[in-house]
């Protein structure tokens, strides 16, 4: 058999494990959040159009919320800290330190025990993505297949990477980005080329399985009523976006990396800091619900015209209150994804943008919505170092090309204050300091 065509063969089998990954990883969240976040906390998040939009947040009890977060956080730390500690925090770091390490040695069980975890903290209101673990998941079965075929390293490797973004491709509803994604996110400045095929097949397989169960449409729906003028006054509000995202994202950073290392250190068992991380995520939900779960309604919503009638204090708050209640979430040992939420930041940070500048800058967009979705590529694509990726992940998101000519300017511009700074710690600088082993791990189980 051809080399081609073996991946072609191995990209559909990744898909396949990726995509129905993906669909019980969306039903145990949607199920967790019905059961932990609106029973029991009061509250009904708003969601996206691509999942039944639902825009109209409603809060009963929201004293209830801080109590929810607390319980979510410590059945996921129990969780975790009995069956498989390397399923806490983020699931994408996690299986990017697989592909440099050791892509065949992520232990059976992760994925399952990942999908757990990952569903009871966010479905719980814990700050996080589903994207996180679905890649986790992804690459613990590309991680089982590279042992039982005894690929050799550089192959395992591959599989692991194209695995990363079937998972990310199936779970956003973004195969073509997801599959780019893959390929970039393992290098601050490289890409697994030799990955991009696999990660294609792989990527286009996930999203047909997964939007066999849970429909085909993108996420925020489609952008309308836009089209990007050529004027020279758009390309100043669009690179202040850029500036803004990128001071967002070293902070996302910054924070993220500043509660892990903190979580480490204090003197009580780990096993409690997710739920006292729990606890301080419900607190800031009570003010702010928009900072807690995925936030992705809560995205959608800054994106109406008018904001929704929002209060400038909380348009203005909710990009430091999302980069708080993840850090929080994911740096206290819960279990989740920080690239979601690094979409959310970002869209919050140019409705910020738009909300101060409206009324008074000529030429503004009249809607919040094209400078939420630039935002979105520039805070994102700058801090996780994958530019590229992003750019075609939102653009299939939103189901617009309108806006790739000043995200392109922005999402440069917060590259560059970006700098080395990632929210990847697990990311190499290049491929010439891949340290994956050169012999296959028999480990499992």
């Amino acid at each position: 058999m051809r080399n081609l065509d073996r991946w072609v063969v191995l990209g559909v089998i990744i898909g396949l494990a990726a995509g129905l990954g993906a669909v019980a990883l969306f039903v145990s969240l949607d199920w967790a959040t019905h059961a932990l976040l609106e029973t029991l906390g009061g509250y009904r998040p708003p969601t996206p159009v691509g999942e039944g939009h639902v825009l109209a947040a409603g809060t009963t009890h929201s004293w209830r919320i801080p109590a929810v977060t607390a319980l979510g956080g410590l059945v996921c730390g129990l969780v975790v800290w009995l069956f498989a500690k390397e399923a806490a925090g983020d699931g994408t770091n996690a299986a990017i330190d697989a592909v440099h390490r050791d892509p065949a040695g992520i232990r059976g069980r992760v994925s399952l025990v990942k999908l757990v975890a990952s569903a009871i903290m966010i479905g719980s209101g814990g700050s996080g993505g589903p994207e996180g673990p679905t890649t986790q998941i992804s690459a613990g079965f590309a991680s089982f297949l590279a042992r039982r075929l005894r690929l050799p390293a550089t192959d395992a490797r591959i599989a692991v990477t194209a695995a990363i973004g079937a998972g990310i491709g199936a779970i956003f509803r973004a195969p073509l980005g997801g599959a780019v994604f893959g390929a970039e996110v393992a290098y601050r400045e490289d890409a697994e080329v030799e990955a991009l095929v696999p990660s294609f097949v792989a990527a286009v397989v996930a999203f047909a399985v997964f939007g066999a169960f849970e429909g085909y449409d993108p996420i925020f729906g489609v952008l309308r009523g836009y089209r990007f003028v050529h004027d020279p006054v758009q390309f100043v509000y669009f690179a202040a976006i850029g500036i803004a995202c990128g001071l967002a994202g070293r902070l996302y950073a910054w924070t993220l990396e500043a509660v892990r290392r903190l979580s480490l250190h204090v003197s009580f068992s780990r096993l409690l800091t997710p739920a006292l991380g729990g606890l301080a995520t419900g607190l800031v939900g009570i003010a702010l619900p928009g900072a807690i779960g995925t936030g992705y309604g809560w995205a959608q919503t800054v994106m109406s015209p008018g904001l929704l009638g929002l209060s400038g204090w909380v348009v203005l708050a909710l990009p430091f209150a999302k980069i708080l209640t993840t850090s929080l979430s994911i740096g206290s040992g819960g279990s989740g994804g920080i690239f979601g939420p690094g979409i959310v930041v970002g869209g919050f940070t140019g409705a910020a943008v738009w909300w101060l500048l409206h009324g008074v800058a000529p030429g503004l967009p009249t809607q919040p919505a094209p400078f939420v979705i630039v935002a979105m590529i520039a805070c994102l694509g700058a801090i996780a170092h994958t530019p590229l990726a992003v750019l075609l992940m939102v653009v299939e998101m939103t189901g617009t090309l309108t806006v790739l000519p000043p995200a392109m300017l922005a999402v440069g511009i917060a590259s560059l204050i970006v700098g080395e700074a990632t929210l990847y710690t697990s990311q190499q600088a290049t491929r010439s300091e891949n340290a994956a082993p050169g012999s296959v791990s028999p480990g499992g189980g």
